[in-house]
């Protein structure tokens, strides 16, 4: 359906107001009553929707032995002669490494592709589902192929530019950081480059992750009411944006706290069923069903917030009339 823009200013933008609607939801459609059979199809969805995604980060922090540039100069020895085996070897395999890496390049990316397609459809299942309270897998797929389509696009532009942008800077500091560990000197000029480099890359890196929020949250939202392209929806929702940056920002920074919160009752779970949850949430799929609350929750909250802005950005609809009452019989 075709509906245009709020023109007028909301009344009042509340970020706590759509938590109690929110925890309504996800009782409506989990709870009320249970059924396995829905759970598995709303996780489906779910599941679709996150593919490609990471929920966080993992790597070792702080860990190791920092000691390149050691006094006695033998652990730099090794690196160094660490080094200068893997560049032997790298040079006289050319001829199978380069094939073998483009190979792997070619493979990745196409994976990349096909999961950000399958994520760009499940994004619109899931949003079907939760608005309209259903689990279905085939209607929503075929309803909104147009959009999810656009969605796909976008978001294959989005993820090629932050490659482009922020892969060159940590592949520079890279090198950088190997030619001061080669020559064992710390050199100013160069550790100042790299700390801009990273510097610039965080912060490109904050940049697209704010862009992919206001993607999800919002733009697919009013993709969802507008029927209409992604580009068109980012225009729409950039009008509103201007009008009111102050409410976004507030909205991004309450995602901090909840993501705390949340992450906080996760824990605890895995805690209190002695790691056994944590343990099957790292299983693909039965992972997203586990945390199937958590999901809709945080789907039902942003929609609910959005909806604040006016009857036009509601993508709820409205509750069916009662049903009128016959009056009895006069005895």
């Amino acid at each position: 359906m075709n509906i245009g823009p709020v023109t007028n200013h909301p009344a009042a933008v509340s970020v706590a107001e759509p938590i109690t609607p929110a925890y309504e939801r996800v009782k409506q459609m989990l709870f009320r009553p249970f059924d396995l059979a829905r759970w598995v199809t709303l996780g489906f969805c779910a599941w679709l929707a996150g593919l490609g995604e990471s929920g966080g980060f993992s790597g070792n922090y702080g860990g190791g032995n920092n000691h390149h540039f050691d006094h006695n100069g033998q652990p730099l020895d090794e690196f160094r002669h660490l080094y200068a085996e893997a560049s032997s070897y790298v040079l006289g395999n050319l001829y199978w490494i380069i094939p073998a890496a483009m190979f792997l390049i070619t493979f990745c990316l196409a994976l990349w592709v096909v999961l950000l397609w399958l994520n760009s459809r499940g994004k619109f299942m899931f949003l079907h589902c939760v608005s309209r309270n259903v689990a279905e897998v085939q209607k929503p797929w075929n309803q909104y192929a147009a959009q999810a389509n656009s969605l796909f696009r976008f978001q294959l532009c989005l993820g090629l530019a932050s490659l482009l942008l922020i892969l060159p800077a940590m592949v520079f500091t890279v090198i950088l950081g190997v030619q001061m560990a080669l020559s064992g000197v710390p050199v100013l000029a160069k550790i100042l480059m790299m700390a801009a480099l990273i510097l610039g890359a965080i912060l490109l890196a904050l940049i697209f992750a704010i862009v992919k929020k206001f993607l999800h949250d919002f733009v697919v939202p009013i993709q969802f009411l507008r029927n209409q392209s992604c580009l068109n929806a980012w225009r729409e929702f950039w009008e509103l944006l201007k009008i009111h940056p102050g409410q976004f920002a507030l909205y991004l920074l309450f995602q901090i706290v909840m993501a705390i919160a949340i992450g906080t009752i996760v824990i605890l779970a895995i805690l209190l069923t002695c790691c056994l949850a944590g343990c099957l949430m790292v299983i693909p799929f039965i992972g997203t069903v586990l945390l199937l609350p958590v999901l809709i929750f945080k789907r039902s909250y942003s929609l609910y917030y959005l909806a604040q802005y006016g009857p036009n950005y509601d993508v709820f609809p409205p509750p069916a009339p009662a049903a009128p009452t016959t009056p009895l019989p006069n005895a």
